[in-house]
């Protein structure tokens, strides 16, 4: 429906009238429609009642409407007042909201931010980003949860998780969530340090599928790039297999048996490095997929999620200048 010249008047009339609302007046308003009383106004006020019924006087002057009903017992708003009782109230609660805010983040940052991730490198990634949030929003909360990427991207939709650091486990889902490259994962094959396989000669892979081995679940990226390690060539595991997602329960496993397992590098060279787990040499595809930081499409992220997408996208692709001088 178009509107005629008088009704664009009109508006732009009573924007300049509700322009003059100081935020005084927008207090008064929201007393007053607690209160529903004129002296009680005042008083929480600090004025004289006089003033008080001016001060109302004064706003239904602006609005050119009038606002309440005067009652023997009281101030009963009309259809008008109630929606001018509305905006009152929001503006004081927005007003409100930006000083908490402000305040608090002019303090160090506040808020909470829940961040899922998957294991090896992507959670070195993710500890020296937490750390530099912190630094810079000491006030912030983040709570981390460590899982496969197939639980992460569910407990992302369910919005469990404000963002998740791991890989699409279906095409599909590149529908649904936004992604952004981080860095790319080195694997290798670790065991016990006790294991008969360690040493600086390569075992084939014939060799290594007769040996038991502790896989991740089916669903995982990781899993893939095994399967697809010993289906290529034919070959298929022989010995016993572990299913699990947890790399503390594959590290105590590798340590009481002759197990081997695939392993993110980033995660198993510290044990490698303390002597609790060994390298096995083994010419095998040494990279997983990419991994990156994967939001929900269609839905901004929050300021906190903003800030440490910042903080990890710099800690994973540092400047030019940074990186020579490194």
């Amino acid at each position: 429906m178009l509107m005629g010249p008088d009704s664009t008047s009109g508006k732009s009339t009573l924007l300049a009238q509700v322009s003059r609302l100081r935020f005084r007046h927008l207090q008064f308003l929201d007393i007053l429609g607690k209160t529903r009383n004129l002296r009680l106004t005042a008083e929480q006020m600090y004025i004289t009642q006089p003033a008080a019924t001016k001060v109302l006087m004064d706003i239904e002057e602006m609005l050119e409407a009038r606002l309440f009903d005067r009652l023997p017992r009281g101030m009963q708003p009309n259809e008008l007042g109630l929606f001018t009782l509305r905006y009152a109230h929001a503006a004081l609660d927005g007003h409100r909201r930006f000083v908490d805010e402000f305040s608090t983040l002019k303090q160090g940052g506040h808020g909470h931010l829940t961040i899922g991730a998957i294991s090896g490198s992507a959670a070195h990634l993710l500890i020296a980003a937490v750390a530099e949030l912190q630094r810079l929003r000491p006030l912030l909360v983040v709570k981390v949860l460590e899982q496969s990427s197939d639980q992460l991207i569910v407990w992302l939709a369910e919005r469990k998780i404000d963002v998740m650091i791991g890989r699409f486990t279906d095409e599909a889902q590149r529908d649904q969530f936004r992604y952004e490259n981080l860095s790319g994962e080195m694997l290798q094959i670790t065991a016990g340090v006790h294991h008969p396989l360690r040493g600086p000669n390569a075992p084939s892979l014939r060799e290594l599928s007769n040996w038991p081995w502790i896989l991740y679940p089916p669903s995982t990226a990781l899993r893939r790039v095994s399967d697809d390690i010993f289906s290529s060539t034919g070959l298929s595991l022989t010995s016993g297999i572990v299913e699990t997602p947890s790399f503390l329960f594959a590290l105590e496993l590798m340590q009481s048996t002759t197990m081997l397992s695939l392993q993110p590098a980033a995660l198993a060279d510290k044990y490698v490095r303390r002597g609790l787990l060994t390298r096995i040499a083994a010419d095998l595809p040494n990279r997983m997929p990419d991994f990156g930081l994967i939001t929900l499409q269609g839905e901004p992220p929050g300021t906190a999620v903003l800030a440490f997408m910042d903080v990890i996208r710099n800690l994973a692709n540092p400047p030019a200048e940074a990186a020579s001088a490194a």
